[in-house]
């Protein structure tokens, strides 16, 4: 690329940002977050926001203006406009924004990534996994190129388009897809693929298994014998994978959990601990506040006084 075209299409980049967020800024002209069409969420906040626990399906996620950060385990991930966060299986993560304010709103967006449609993009495009790959970790920030920027930027326009939602969405949706694949995410992406070999299908299903077990105690010699594998080499893949060990994946699950029944259904901490597994209530108040940063009782106050506001 010489230096003319060099830039013509820094000026596309530039152009392209602004244009995200004068769009960002008239469809959520408040704070808040909601699904914009299947699988689309968008999200606005004018101030710093602490961690918000969740386990999330594998997504695209990308920020329009501000800066944020994703914690796994013990592992910390920043991403910006320039850049691109993608995790290809089921994670119990926090996510905070770190830059914020009334002046500069956070916007960002995230595309959940459907298998079916990472599967036929992969095919038809001619991508393939290699030997290897399982030990690819699910999650990882990458450089935002001009093209992937483009297609973005086009999703959103769709925003105001309703008309032709339905037909252009499903396109460009394939193309950040193939974007993706083409910026060296192949590895990754085909986590997602249940015709995956090998160490990648074991520990996607040994991670599907633990989301629907997760209140029953863990039997790591059992599922490593019914996955084919070595407890030590189940041990290796899966946190290689998943940026943790399958103790701790389950223990994550399991205070997400409970801190959604204290919410939502209002029992008291003893009670959600043991509806999650936890047979000690003094167990789980120090994994709760290990996690959380705060005792049940003070973080479930915390949170609703937080939704009031």
């Amino acid at each position: 690329m010489n230096r003319r075209e060099s830039k013509r299409e820094a000026q596309r980049v530039q152009s392209n940002r602004e244009e995200l967020v004068e769009r960002m800024a008239r469809i959520l002209p408040e704070d808040g977050s909601f699904e914009a069409f299947d699988g689309l969420f968008l999200a606005r906040s004018s101030k710093p926001v602490e961690s918000v626990h969740s386990l999330y399906q594998p997504a695209f996620c990308f920020v329009v203006q501000g800066g944020k950060r994703v914690l796994l385990g013990e592992e910390v991930f920043r991403y910006d406009p320039g850049h691109y966060l993608i995790f290809t299986v089921d994670l119990p993560v926090a996510f905070q924004v770190e830059e914020a304010s009334k002046e500069r709103p956070y916007f960002g967006l995230r595309l959940n990534l459907d298998p079916s449609l990472v599967a036929s993009v992969m095919m038809e495009s001619g991508f393939e996994t290699k030997k290897g790959d399982a030990g690819v970790k699910a999650i990882s920030v990458s450089p935002v190129d001009a093209d992937l920027l483009d297609a973005i930027v086009r999703l959103t326009r769709l925003l105001e388009m309703p008309g032709g939602r339905k037909v252009l969405a499903p396109l460009i949706t394939r193309e950040i897809v193939y974007r993706l694949l083409a910026g060296g995410e192949g590895a990754r992406l085909g986590h997602l693929l249940a015709s995956s070999g090998g160490d990648t299908r074991r520990i996607s299903k040994a991670i599907g298994r633990l989301r629907e077990h997760y209140n029953e105690p863990l039997k790591i010699e059992e599922t490593a014998r019914d996955l084919g594998m070595s407890v030590s080499g189940f041990h290796h893949h899966f946190k290689s994978v998943a940026a943790m060990s399958p103790l701790q994946f389950q223990k994550q699950i399991r205070l997400q959990e409970a801190r959604r029944l204290m919410l939502g259904e209002d029992l008291d901490a003893a009670s959600a601990g043991f509806r999650v597994g936890y047979e000690d209530p003094a167990y789980f108040s120090r994994d709760y506040k290990k996690l959380f940063g705060a005792p049940p009782q003070r973080d479930i106050a915390q949170l609703r006084s937080n939704l009031e506001l």
